[in-house]
């Protein structure tokens, strides 16, 4: 799948597209697309769009033409595309046979957890959009053909939601972001090694060990003995976020576990987490999940309720 370069600048008026994801916990939405023959369209008479979700698509029959902010290329049965977050791009069917196809958006910030979120730097895209990422599937068929099975995957769980769905697409989104990993040969993902890491340890732990107290980098700088502007910007080099923002996603990941699993109230949810101003609180966690806790708290017991009765159906049709 050639990539044509485009210099067409209507990206500006591209639209803002707000991703309604179908599992709250999985902070996803896939589904698949299908066209009949003969009816096509020309790229210029779709809009620009774009959402703060990365998206990946994968074509199952026919053929898919994709403009992105600089590229425009023509996907074919088997073909895998990634888009950046925020990335400008719209599509079209370029030809007069049928068009199948799936398109996988997904925040994939809310897929790291203690053991990996040292890697969130690499897909932070703090310097190169993943879009970069698409020159893997031109040079790598083995990882084209992994790429589209993990997303063919996702899909089929998504749609039968057997018993564990949710642990089997949070594997294979795990295991796709692995490939893509170690398929960067061309070091795109901006991947530093583990020395680095280990030399923050000491301040990662003092972190996950303090939330509920006051964190300072003063202090975090004292932990390592580094000079303050260098400590932040050695931080940010190595975590793909600011030592402020880290300390905020921990404390929004911490909140959400104690939001599932207690019967504490929101109020003091937030003072578990270190968080003493409420109206901080609310306006964090909404940056985070795109809903405030309380309607959080709704969604997830809904899901489980939900679950528990598809659970208890499946169990009284054996």
């Amino acid at each position: 799948m050639p990539f044509i370069e485009t210099n067409i600048d209507t990206h500006s008026e591209a639209i803002n597209e707000e991703v309604i994801y179908q599992n709250p916990l999985l902070f996803l939405k896939i589904w698949e697309i299908c066209l009949e023959a003969q009816h096509c369209s020309v790229v210029e008479n779709h809009p620009w769009h774009y959402h703060k979700e990365v998206e990946f698509i994968a074509v199952i029959e026919g053929h898919l033409g994709v403009q992105s902010k600089h590229n425009y290329v023509v996907l074919g049965p088997g073909d895998v595309m990634v888009l950046g977050a925020s990335q400008p791009h719209r599509s079209h069917k370029p030809l007069t046979d049928i068009l199948h196809y799936v398109v996988f958006q997904i925040d994939l910030g809310k897929h790291f957890d203690q053991s990996t979120m040292p890697y969130l730097y690499c897909f932070s895209e703090l310097t190169e959009p993943l879009d970069k990422l698409n020159y893997i599937f031109d040079v790598n068929e083995s990882a084209k053909r992994e790429t589209y099975a993990f997303i063919m995957e996702i899909f089929n769980e998504s749609q039968t939601r057997m018993r564990g769905y949710e642990m089997a697409i949070s594997s294979t989104i795990k295991r796709l972001m692995l490939l893509l990993l170690r398929s960067d040969s061309r070091n795109v993902l901006n991947y530093t090694e583990e020395t680095e890491l280990n030399r923050l340890r000491p301040v990662l732990d003092y972190i996950n060990d303090h939330l509920n107290d006051k964190l300072c980098v003063e202090d975090a700088c004292t932990l390592l003995n580094l000079s303050y502007h260098y400590f932040i910007k050695y931080f940010k080099k190595t975590m793909g976020v600011s030592f402020v923002e880290y300390i905020n996603y921990k404390r929004i990941k911490r909140s959400e576990l104690l939001l599932l699993t207690s019967e504490l109230s929101i109020m003091d949810v937030s003072y578990e987490v270190g968080i003493s101003n409420m109206a901080q609180f609310y306006k964090l966690f909404k940056r985070h999940n795109q809903c405030s806790p309380r309607e959080f708290k709704q969604r997830m017991r809904s899901e489980s309720t939900r679950a528990a009765t598809l659970s208890s159906v499946s169990v009284s049709d054996k």
